[in-house]
This record gives structure tokens, sequence and C-alpha cells, in this order.
């Protein structure tokens, strides 16, 4: 910053002091609540000065494992790289376009717009959070009303956000003895055809089929080597930007629980709920408050000694829009900025189909497990 730049900035305070000579800014609520936790601190660190030490150390010895461990040299980093390189290669392939030609007119033939596939087919190769970008403005070009938007949003959380999640859940159903394709095409696939036809229905109901004549193209047009190198840095910025920091946030809001000892009975309360329902419990509650790929992750390591059943319930429950903080969070943004829908709107239709995401695998724990191991 340059001499003139400071005098200038110098000459506006001076100012300001010389309209207002004798007026105090007032005390806002946060600096209050800043005032109370220095005061905290001062007192903690005066009679018990090993507690801030202790909790950071907590933090820190329970993000670590996890951060380090798992995703920077373990496998599941590893895995979310080489899955995103498949995904986008899939793309390429014109795997998105086709599904897209299979499921469009189904739409038309449920008596909806057929924009409102559209965010949930290039869910399952893209991320949630781009998918949430491209259909938006799509489904508003396509004339698609906000119930349609809303049942887009709701149907689009019921596959998995990322690719990743889907290649290290299906190593899991194999390790497990499980019939890998019955429970693709049942609980990814069905859900495209099944939950726009009920939510049209009995929920957003304001809907209309209409013809589109110029569907958009998704797959890529650059060359397969320029694709791949692009996949392969978009594995490594989504390993580093956004899966890392979101673990440890969570780990490290996680480890301070803990360390005040309240943790330990919300993860027991969260375990036997999950257990309650054929869902792996451990998985379960990663999948629900941290990342379904780290879920994933751990459960394809242990799969071949889990109840089949579990392995199911915990991979189906992870091919979602989950974590919690998607939900309240990415997803409300994205398409309040790119849609018609505000965002309790948006959140409102991702709760909508998370519950039902959650429904559709305790029936298929339940139901369909014993029919395919």
């Amino acid at each position: 910053m340059d001499n003139k730049t400071i005098s200038l900035k110098d000459a506006v305070v001076s100012q300001d002091l010389e309209e207002h000579p004798k007026k105090r800014r007032s005390l806002e609520f946060i600096e209050g609540v800043g005032l109370v936790f220095l005061g905290l601190a001062l007192i903690t660190l005066f009679f018990y000065p090993g507690t801030l030490a202790g909790a950071f150390d907590s933090v820190l010895n329970t993000a670590k494992p996890v951060v380090v461990d798992v995703f920077l040299t373990g496998s599941v980093g590893v895995a979310v790289i080489i899955s995103v390189i498949i995904g986008r290669l899939l793309e390429r392939l014109g795997f998105t376009d086709a599904m897209m030609r299979v499921f469009m007119p189904t739409m038309r033939f449920i008596g909806v717009n057929p924009a409102v596939i559209i965010p949930s087919v290039y869910n399952i190769f893209g991320d949630i959070n781009a998918a949430g970008r491209i259909s938006g403005p799509l489904l508003k070009r396509a004339g698609a009303t906000k119930d349609e938007q809303k049942l887009a949003v709701a149907t689009m959380v019921q596959s998995q956000q990322s690719f990743s999640t889907f290649m290290l859940g299906m190593m899991a159903l194999n390790f497990a003895g499980v019939h890998v394709f019955a429970v693709v095409v049942v609980a990814i696939f069905a859900p495209l055809i099944i939950s726009p036809f009920i939510l049209s229905r009995f929920i957003y109901r304001d809907v209309k089929p209409v013809d589109l004549l110029s569907a958009p193209r998704f797959t890529p047009t650059e060359d397969f080597a320029p694709t791949l190198f692009k996949a392969a840095r978009e594995g490594v910025e989504l390993l580093i930007l956004v899966l890392i920091p979101a673990v440890a946030l969570v780990f490290c809001c996680i480890g301070l629980l803990d360390y005040i000892g309240v943790w330990q009975p919300i993860s027991d309360f969260l375990e036997r709920g999950l257990l309650a329902v054929n869902i792996h419990p451990e998985t379960g509650v990663l999948a629900i408050l941290v990342s379904p790929t780290l879920a994933m992750g751990q459960l394809q390591a242990i799969a071949s000694t889990v109840d089949p059943s579990l392995v199911v319930g915990s991979f189906v429950l992870a091919s979602s829009g989950l974590p919690l903080s998607s939900l309240f969070g990415q997803i409300p943004v994205v398409w309040a900025e790119n849609s018609d829908l505000t965002e309790k709107e948006a959140m409102g239709a991702a709760v909508l189909g998370i519950v039902m995401r959650l429904i559709t695998a305790v029936l298929l724990a339940v139901f369909l497990t014993p029919l395919i191991v």
C-alpha cells in the first residue's frame, strides 16, 4: 500500500472523528459474545492452563488419522482421483448422453417435464454442485415449473454426489458377496423413475409434459488425452479443496465434542438408530455427518466381515446427497443461485429426497438382500 493510499485513509478517519467528536460506537452483540469468550479463556488459562492445550490435542488426534492416513496417504484419496478419471472417461464416451436418451422420454411418459431428470443423471457421473449449476438454468429454459424444479432436486439427492462413492460402494458390495448388478439397478437407476412418478402424483403436482426439441449435449468435445489429464487434475482438486477441508472441519468438531464428553452419547444414539434399520452403524454415521466417500472407503475394507444386509443398507444410504452439510449448505445455495427456487424451497426438496432415500435403504436391506446373496 503506497503513502498516498495511507494518507487518504487517515484523512477519512480524521474527518469522521471531527464530525462525531463525542459519539462513541455502541457495543454490538457479537462483540459482547467475544468479550465473554475472552473472559472465559483468561479464567481457563489461569485456573486450568492445560484445558485449551488438551482440547487442541484432542481435535488434532481426531482429525489427523482421517485427513492424513485415509485421504492424503491412504487408498481412499487415490480412489477419489481415479474415480473422477473413470467418470469423466465414461462421460467422454457418451454415457451421460446415452442415459439422457433413455430417461428423458420416460419423464414424458410419466407426465413431467423431461428436463427434471437432467440433474439426477448428470449427478451420477459428476458431482452434486456441478449438477445444480448446470441443470438449474437448463430447467428454467425448458419451462419447468417450480414444482418440477423441486421434484428435480428431490430426485437428484437420491443418487450419489460423487462417482468415487459409487466405485468404492461397488467394491464393498462385491466383497460382501452381494449381487452388484441387482443392487445398482434397484438402488441407483430405479429411483430415477419411481421418485418422479410418486412425487408428481402426491406432492409436486404442478407438472406438465413438454416435448424438448433439442436436448442438451453433455459429452465433451475435447480429445481423450486432454480430457483425462483435466479429469486427473479435477480429482486432485476435489480431494484437496473439497473433501479434505470438509472432513477436517467435521472431525475438528467431533474431536472438540469428544473432549467435552458429549460426542459419545450422540454417536451411540445415531449408531443404535441406524443398526435398528439395517444400516451399518459406523459407516452410516460417517455418510450422514462427514462424507459418503469416506464411509464407502471404510466399508469396503471390512465388508467381507459384515452382515450383507448392513452393507446394502449403508451403500444405498451413502449413494445420496449426504452429508448433512450438503443438504443444509451447498444444495440450497447452488440452486437458489441457478434456478427459480429459494434456499428454503431447495432445502425442503432435498430433505424430502433424503427421507425417501432412507426408506429405500431400509426396504432394500431388509427385503432385497436375502434374494441376492
